[in-house]
């Protein structure tokens, strides 16, 4: 259990979220399964530890967030509870020094899910869309995929300061990289993400977060590479 100085203020908040998506998500008869709350203390824990700099309780609320918001300009999902589900799960195994991170939570949401009693397909369906987040790359059709992945690369359309202080946190989070093959590495993500047919893939989210999202990143990649 985290301790009580380093709780989220919208721990509570996030508690029930995080219930009522586990409610949806059982489509059973009340009761079925353990308790959710233990649960949603677990991955609370994960989002707090203290390596993360940006990929934390902030980052998961604000993709919760950004799932409502293209929920209420019509994006719905075609499975709304294991697109939240998968929010949660995305990024509760993240540590900046491995490249598994995706793969074990989506081995974590496996087990999770189904000691919760959800349905082995919404289960796989969740790891499948935790395992997305990799590349960002919904085939075309995905639904799911795209709410998803739109609502994880929203922040590349925050205001200046606000991008700015993304940038900075992810910087913090690879601290013990060496500046010359940070700004390599982080160049190659930036053109990466640039070089993609559609950044965003709900018609929401290609209208109000692309041009934004490209600016910013231009922006940066400028920056890092003197260019």
């Amino acid at each position: 259990m985290a301790a009580e100085s380093t709780r989220h203020p919208a721990r509570a908040e996030l508690t029930k979220r995080w219930e009522d998506t586990v409610a949806a998500a059982r489509n059973s008869a009340e009761g079925s399964g353990p308790a959710p709350g233990p649960y949603a203390d677990n991955l609370l824990d994960r989002w707090a530890e203290p390596q993360r700099r940006y990929h934390t309780t902030d980052h998961l609320l604000a993709v919760l967030d950004r799932i409502d918001e293209l929920e209420a300009h019509g994006e719905r999902a075609g499975d709304p509870a294991a697109v939240r589900l998968a929010a949660w799960f995305h990024d509760a195994v993240y540590l900046p020094d491995r490249s598994e991170n995706e793969e074990r939570s989506a081995r974590l949401a496996e087990r999770a899910l189904a000691e919760l009693g959800v349905a082995t397909d919404r289960t796989a369906e969740v790891a499948r869309l935790v395992r997305l987040t990799v590349t960002h790359d919904p085939a075309e059709g995905d639904g799911d995929g795209a709410v998803l992945c739109d609502a994880d690369l929203a922040v590349l359309a925050s205001p200046p300061a606000a991008y700015a202080a993304y940038t900075a946190a992810v910087r913090e989070e690879y601290a013990f990289v060496p500046d010359d093959a940070f700004r390599a590495g982080r160049s190659a993500v930036l053109r990466q993400l640039l070089d993609l047919p559609r950044l965003f893939r709900t018609p929401y989210g290609e209208r109000t977060w692309t041009e934004p999202a490209h600016r910013n990143m231009e922006d940066e990649l400028r920056a890092l590479t003197g260019a």
